[in-house]
């Protein structure tokens, strides 16, 4: 999806979240339990702009007037190099209902979750507080 590509790379959040359907489901690389709900994935993805150091997308896969995409990327997080990729659904009116990550390898993930898990008490306040 070329317009969530274009905001997460300009580091424009507000114009990434605008592209959320109110019903996104996110599914973490590290955590089993999806995360349904606009705030609470926004609240993610903040915390994930921070945690990621050195984020790029590599590639981009999928039809552009598809419903699925598939977002390719690199980054750091600490020491470790980690490759992932968003895999993003789209409903009818354009906004993305199902937003899932993978990463690899499993010591990027683990440095990931530990970032992420350092960071969790804040990231369900802040949803909390928007979905309020």
């Amino acid at each position: 999806m070329r317009a969530f590509r274009e905001a997460v790379e300009a580091g424009d959040l507000a114009a990434a979240e605008a592209l959320l359907a109110e019903d996104v489901v996110f599914t973490s690389p590290v955590v089993f339990k999806p995360y349904p709900g606009k705030a609470i994935t926004a609240a993610i993805l903040r915390a994930v702009v921070q945690v990621f150091e050195d984020f790029r997308y590599v590639r981009e896969i999928g039809d552009p007037d598809g419903t699925d995409h598939a977002l390719v990327f690199r980054a750091r997080v600490g020491d470790r190099e980690l490759t992932g990729c968003d895999f993003l659904h789209v409903n009818e009116d354009g906004l993305i209902d199902d937003f899932m990550v993978m990463v690899r390898p499993l010591s990027g993930a683990h440095a990931l979750a530990e970032a992420m898990g350092a960071r969790f008490e804040q990231i369900a306040k802040e949803a909390q507080a928007r979905s309020a």
